[in-house]
């Protein structure tokens, strides 16, 4: 099958590489294909683990004496605050400044050293007694999350066909947001108790940076994304990889592939990997559109994730039972992704962003007027159906706006902006539930949400069913 489409050798790379993209947008969606969704689905399921059991470990921190619920200052380094900013200030380096390694060094081996980088410092960071120890080892682990996280979007995007980018991702985020649940339960069963001489979120730490080798390991059967090769240059390992992709597939079907459409050459051409082709039309509004989206999307997902327990605390509920209603919450937190699989490419993805950041800040007031159990356990599951929903899409979304030369560099740069939002609107939060209790940190989360719905609504272009090269310009 291969050899019916690969160039001649006197083809130049920008041809070559578009009949490549070509020939993976029209592959069907079989086995082989999600096969390959899932693997690198399962390291965002410990990336995610990592990222958001901060809100389940902290009462156990507090309680062990290491931070305290409230800060001393706005930048007081010993509070929840302050563990929550460490790994977002690593995040945004690991976005900002490293996102360029994906584009550089390849997909596959960034994706493979990045895992292993902030699972070997969780394991350090389980065995701190200071603040200061908790906080940096934290920021190193947060710089290694950065850069996987910038480095799936673009690996996925790359891989998978245009017709099933969304659910591509929305398989993506619902095996990752497993990871919430799974987080929340052994929090529950773990932090109020020591166990074999340790505080039991020592152990929710070392539970999921073991379990993250055993991803760096399966790694071996991801291929490098056959569009980066091809714009390296090395146009023959990419036709290697395509052709065994579109032999398995064709297997699986039984009967001929059907023909790739023609080349797009505009986006090969366009973009020379440089940090300054994204401050040129047409990336210049979406780099600005997303920086902005980025800013405040993280106030909406953060401000509820990461502090759900002790807002819970702070409404009067004891540790014990807030873990417990934060574990119930956590399990709707897969649903949202798995309810994306049949409708991710149905909806337009910016339709699908904006009415979500308005659930999310009808439920958030809704939520912070509640006392009762029920009614606050239905709007936290409310609120995390649409906190991923929106995650899933704009994932999507902002890994489709760029073309390969750029797209880890650009979405890394982008995205550390909802990094660097969360390292200072942490400790907003910490003033905003000091000061003016729940209720406040909602109507802080309100606003954020109203500034993603302005800014994706009116900024954003389209996107689904597209290829990619044709979005890039």
């Amino acid at each position: 099958m291969a050899s019916l489409h690969a160039p001649s050798p006197d083809c130049d790379t920008a041809l070559a590489a578009a009949l490549i993209s070509a020939r993976l947008d029209r592959l069907p969606a079989t086995r082989t294909v999600w096969k390959l969704v899932v693997l690198l689905s399962l390291g965002f399921f410990f990336e995610l683990y990592d990222l958001l059991y901060t809100g389940y470990i902290a009462p156990g921190l507090v309680k062990g004496g290491l931070l305290t619920a409230t800060t001393q200052g706005l930048f007081g380094t010993t509070g929840v605050a302050s563990f929550i900013a460490a790994l977002f200030a690593g995040l945004f380096i690991g976005t900002s400044a490293c996102g360029f390694l994906a584009d550089r060094y390849g997909r596959r081996a960034v994706f493979t050293w990045s895992l292993l980088w902030y699972s070997v410092a969780n394991v350090v960071m389980a065995f701190q007694d200071t603040a200061l120890g908790l906080n940096l080892w934290r920021f190193l682990a947060g710089i290694g999350i950065g850069v996987e996280m910038v480095t799936i979007g673009a690996y996925i995007s790359e891989l998978v066909p245009r017709e099933i980018r969304g659910r591509a991702f929305a398989c993506e985020q619902a095996v990752g947001f497993m990871a919430v649940p799974f987080a929340a339960f052994l929090a529950y069963l773990l932090v109020p108790h020591p166990f074999l001489g340790l505080d039991g979120w020592r152990w929710v730490v070392l539970i999921g940076a073991q379990a993250a080798i055993g991803v760096w390991w399966i790694r071996r059967s991801l291929p490098e994304s056959p569009r980066w090769l091809a714009r390296q240059g090395r146009v023959a390992e990419a036709e290697q990889i395509v052709g065994a992709l579109e032999a398995r597939v064709q297997a699986e079907l039984g009967h001929p592939l059907p023909e790739p459409g023609a080349p797009d050459l505009a986006e090969q051409t366009e973009a020379k990997g440089r940090f300054a082709d994204m401050w040129v039309a047409p990336y210049r509004k979406r780099t600005v559109m997303l920086v902005i989206f980025n800013i405040f999307q993280t106030v909406g997902f953060f401000g509820f994730a990461n502090w759900v327990p002790t807002l819970l605390i702070k409404q009067g509920i004891t540790i014990t039972t807030s873990l417990m209603y934060s574990s119930l919450i956590a399990i709707a937190a897969p649903v949202g992704p798995l309810i994306g699989l049949y409708i991710a490419d149905k909806i337009e993805r910016k339709t699908a962003i904006v009415v979500m950041a308005a659930v999310i800040m009808i439920c958030g007031l809704g939520f912070a007027h509640s006392t009762d159990a029920a009614m606050l356990v239905t709007l936290g599951i409310l609120i995390t159906l649409a906190s991923n929903i929106m995650s899933y899409s704009y994932h999507a979304y902002q890994a489709e706006l760029f073309p390969t030369a750029i797209r880890a560099r650009a979405v890394g740069f982008v995205y550390s902006w909802s990094r660097f939002s969360a390292i200072f609107s942490s400790f907003i939060i910490a003033a905003v539930l000091k000061g003016f209790g729940t209720p406040g940190v909602f109507v802080f989360i309100a606003a954020a949400m109203l500034v993603v719905m302005l800014v994706i609504g009116l900024m954003g272009p389209k996107t689904n069913g597209l290829a990619l090269e044709k979005i890039s310009h």
